[in-house]
């Protein structure tokens, strides 16, 4: 299997990395960034949190998460001094995104948790062991023939003051079903990036509807366009669910499912 990520450069950072294991592209990562471990795909049982870690009485409580069997596999690398961890993460995530994938997860900081517990229970990588402040996570979904392909990413810098970032492949060996994301990484989605897109999503479907209308309704000042064929109808069933329609407008961005767009 493979970690398929498109090539782009972000934030001033370099692409200069080839797989020693036979990638199908490579992931975009700073110049002079070197791979300290490398796992290729093996297959297991994998949990993936959607939920800050905490341990209780010893024992690991999530919120929610996402377990299923497939094949897994991934690289950590180390950054140079002059990278930052949030650089890395951050044009990780956005490659990822601009290949077709969508975020079921995203933590950062202590909304994350324990870091200690993403390196040893999440990972078993304990170069990932830093700061709770100085980390990030991210897992997303991938889209269309790809459904069943997630891919995490998670970034920290440690006390010696030195930056990694982990990216890790899961191919399910079986359908994952309908997965939706939380409401709080939806809206922070929308702060950070300004948009959403779900190619995958036409006609309303009301999972999707209830968990929009939550996310929307996080921040009552947020105003969102909605484009796609069937914007109209999502507006009108974001609104029986909730959301004032004052906060909704029909757009006409070219787009394939549902795209959703900040009004400034």
């Amino acid at each position: 299997m493979s970690i398929v990520v498109s090539l782009r450069s972000a934030l001033g950072l370099c692409l200069a990395f080839a797989s020693p294991w036979g990638l199908a592209e490579t992931l975009p990562v700073p110049q002079d960034a070197k791979v300290v471990d490398q796992r290729s795909a093996m297959e297991q049982e994998r949990v993936y949190p959607m939920g800050p870690l905490r341990k209780i009485s010893g024992r690991l409580r999530l919120e929610n998460k996402v377990e299923a069997r497939g094949q897994v596999s991934s690289q950590t690398y180390e950054l140079p001094v002059e990278r930052s961890a949030r650089e890395a993460f951050t044009s990780a995530r956005e490659a990822l995104q601009q290949d077709g994938g969508y975020p079921l997860f995203w933590c950062q900081g202590r909304d994350c948790g324990e870091a200690s517990l993403w390196a040893n229970d999440v990972f078993g990588n304990a170069r990932l062991n830093g700061g709770d402040e100085q980390q990030a996570f991210i897992l997303l979904r991938r889209s269309a023939e790809q459904a069943d392909t997630l891919v995490a990413l998670y970034s920290v810098t440690r006390g010696n003051r030195r930056a990694y970032l982990h990216v890790e492949e899961f191919v399910a060996a079986s359908p994952l079903g309908e997965l939706l994301p939380t409401a709080a990484t939806v809206l922070r989605e929308m702060r950070d990036t300004g948009k959403l897109d779900y190619p995958d999503l036409r006609a309303p479907q009301p999972a999707w509807v209830g968990l929009l209308a939550r996310s929307l309704n996080l921040d009552s000042t947020l105003r969102a366009s909605l484009s796609g064929d069937q914007a109209e109808a999502w507006r009108e069933q974001l609104t029986k669910a909730g959301v004032r329609s004052a906060r909704l407008e029909v757009g006409d961005a070219p787009t394939e499912g549902l795209h959703l767009e900040l009004i400034r």
